[in-house]
């Protein structure tokens, strides 16, 4: 059985797994931030509406959410396929994550438990061997 889990630990190694997760991750929230704007980050008038009647978010007015979880579904999504600032990104995109958990979508707890899971290995491990972060020699 060690033999085997050896021959699969050099068929996968850790960065490519850490390049999946990060992949994947990045697609849920970047392809959702996509649909609140148009053209490059024009929020679209749909967006605000949704923040105020739908996404209500305590302690944040609607134009503030709308503005906050749009830019932020677009900028940390990229930092994670760029392996830059990784933790730091992961790490901002999980509270986002419990904060549609507890306040939007309580019901979707198992989808969030999916997006929390990928985002917890890429705050404890970091981006990988092939990420910015490893380049610059933040570990």
């Amino acid at each position: 059985m060690n033999t085997l889990a050896a021959a699969l630990s050099r068929l996968v190694p850790d960065w490519l797994q850490l390049l999946a997760v990060r992949l994947a991750i990045a697609s849920v929230f970047f392809l959702s931030g996509r649909t609140k704007v148009e053209g490059l980050l024009t929020i679209k008038p749909a967006t605000y509406y949704l923040f105020s009647d739908e996404y209500k978010v305590p302690l944040l007015s609607p134009e503030i959410a709308a503005h906050a979880a749009t830019y932020s579904e677009h900028l940390f999504p990229i930092l994670l396929v760029l392996g830059l600032l990784t933790r730091l990104s992961a790490l901002a995109l999980l509270g986002m994550t419990l904060v549609i958990q507890i306040f939007v979508y309580p019901d979707a707890w198992a989808t969030h438990l999916t997006w929390a899971a990928l985002l917890l290995t890429l705050i404890a491990r970091g981006a990988g061997a092939i990420s910015l972060d490893r380049q610059l020699g933040w570990r």
